[in-house]
């Protein structure tokens, strides 16, 4: 990268997916609302696409928490936290966000199970290709408070990708949102109803945040504030909105 140097990144070698890379204008991106030493939180990390650029953002000194139960990218996930150690300070956890502490069916529309979602029975919208152990569920505001409570004044940025449940994550840690006010970003999920997708924007802006949408997660890339609940509805696909407290 022209700044940040050399980085390794661990590929999943799955012939349904695509290559997915790092670009320094990616960490650039997350450079511009998290700085060195700042806390920082992925939910729906996959391989860690994301969240080695928020790691490189905040650095060897600060600390990246990536959350993802599929049981398969979770592996490459795992394995890019013990990368660029000198650079970053990744800490991979197999763990979906509920709010409360329970187990779940990891499923997937396809054999493979490049993407999927939780679900408390086998019977879910994801698909019929169902993960033969059960992952596990957890409230995510204790488990920081439990476990991470010494960087908890230090959360800076949050983001969300859980193929359409964004808005009950972020409805789960209301409390860590109004408290902390950290950078959120998260989709809006294409198969969403209008209704959903008005109160996910309404989940976000009582804490007093300004919500823009924006295409790519790049330096570059065009930003549009997202004024009213109803402006949201007006994408039919899956877009990344950014928010931004007052």
């Amino acid at each position: 990268m022209e700044k940040d140097g050399q980085i390794d990144f661990a590929e999943w070698d799955n012939p349904l997916t695509t290559r997915l890379g790092l670009k320094q204008e990616m960490v650039d991106f997350f450079r511009k609302s998290i700085k060195e030493g700042d806390f920082v939180i992925d939910i729906g990390a996959n391989i860690g696409d994301t969240t080695v650029p928020m790691g490189l953002a905040a650095g060897k000194s600060g600390l990246a928490l990536g959350f993802d139960p599929n049981p398969y990218v979770f592996k490459i996930l795992s394995e890019n936290a013990t990368l660029n150690k000198e650079k970053l300070n990744i800490h991979p956890l197999p763990f979906a966000i509920s709010v409360q502490e329970e187990e779940f069916y990891f499923i997937s529309s396809e054999a493979s199970f490049v993407n999927g979602g939780i679900s408390s029975t086998k019977e879910s919208r994801h698909g019929k290709f169902v993960y033969p152990e059960k992952i596990k569920g957890i409230p995510l505001m204790s488990f920081l408070e439990k476990n991470y409570s010494e960087w908890l004044p230090k959360l800076s940025f949050i983001k969300v990708d859980t193929e359409g449940y964004d808005k009950e994550i972020l409805k789960s840690i209301s409390d860590l949102i109004g408290k902390y006010k950290p950078t959120i970003v998260a989709e809006s999920f294409e198969n969403n109803t209008d209704a959903e997708k008005m109160e996910l924007f309404e989940v976000i802006s009582k804490h007093g945040y300004n919500i823009f949408y924006f295409e790519e997660f790049d330096t570059t890339a065009q930003i549009i504030p997202i004024k009213t609940k109803e402006e949201i509805t007006k994408w039919r696909k899956n877009i990344n909105i950014y928010a931004v407290a007052k």
